[in-house]
């Protein structure tokens, strides 16, 4: 029987941030049951679901799990029927309409998930947060969600500027993510970095906290 409890782990800080020459998403590794408990050190939050576009992903595992696996496989079906691949619009309002049909099918565990995606198409760099309830908000700035995003905002909003290059997104992204740490139980262990630019969806950074001590 499978254990109920790696479908209820939880707890993330992620952002995501506009550069002058593509998007950065940035997100912890530490899953925890209810904020409380550590269930695991070294969850990857940031999914390659294209060549060109990339999700952070927040809330319940399993379901985060599923609906991730489904976009993918949706944006392999456009590009088989069409052609080409699907605009990032087009991608964002695909995965609302998951996302809201996921939150209000019945069940005993309430699959409440957050996305971030960001990604380039023919017209440009696009970043879209994807609320619990499959709403879709294009952000011309940047985006946090998660457990951790209000001290992740606090961040934002004092550094972000209009303009930032890549390597100040980064930079940026990574003080964001750091600043959820000092203060959210349920986000640690270490951040991860991808870039969005004009060669694609790439890891730029994985940077781990040491938390044993030794004497």
């Amino acid at each position: 029987m499978e254990n109920i409890n790696d479908y209820v782990k939880k707890g993330t800080t992620t952002v995501g941030i506009v550069c002058k020459e593509g998007i950065v998403l940035a997100a912890d590794k530490r899953a925890t049951f209810a904020g409380r408990i550590i269930a695991d050190k070294n969850v990857d939050k940031i999914f390659k679901i294209s060549e060109n576009m990339a999700i952070t992903t927040a809330g319940t595992v399993s379901d985060v799990q599923l609906i991730t696996k489904l976009i993918k496989a949706e944006l392999t079906l456009i590009k088989v029927r069409s052609g080409r691949e699907a605009s990032v619009k087009t991608t964002a309002n695909l995965l609302g309409a998951i996302v809201y049909q996921n939150i209000r099918k019945f069940s005993p565990i309430l699959g409440i998930t957050g996305f971030i995606l960001g990604g380039r198409d023919e017209t440009g760099f696009y970043l879209y947060e994807l609320g619990p309830d499959g709403s879709v908000l294009e952000h011309k700035d940047y985006a946090s969600d998660g457990s951790g995003m209000v001290h992740a905002w606090g961040v934002l909003d004092t550094l972000y500027k209009e303009g930032l290059t890549i390597q100040d997104g980064v930079k940026l992204s990574v003080r964001a993510i750091n600043a959820a740490m000092q203060r959210d139980a349920a986000t640690g262990e270490a951040i991860d970095v991808f870039t969005i630019t004009k060669d694609g969806v790439k890891k730029v950074l994985t940077k781990r906290l040491e938390t044993n001590i030794i004497i």
